[in-house]
């Protein structure tokens, strides 16, 4: 899977594969976690967030288990 670097004070570079649903994030901090089953649009929206990490809390984060 590409990743690709974004600008976050949190968030550092997001994947994602449309075939499986399958996304990564690394963290500024330097964690890499991977979410499953993530519809396109929230890894769209992810990218194009203003602000990532709110993006992430809000919409991302403790969902898409794998």
């Amino acid at each position: 899977m590409q990743m690709i670097s974004v600008r976050s004070s949190a968030i550092s570079a997001v994947g994602y594969d449309p075939e499986t649903g399958r996304m990564k994030i690394t963290f500024t901090q330097g964690h890499t976690y991977d979410f499953c089953r993530v519809p396109r649009h929230v890894y769209e929206g992810l990218v194009r967030a203003s602000s990532k990490g709110s993006y992430y809390n809000n919409h991302i984060k403790d969902r898409y288990q794998c």
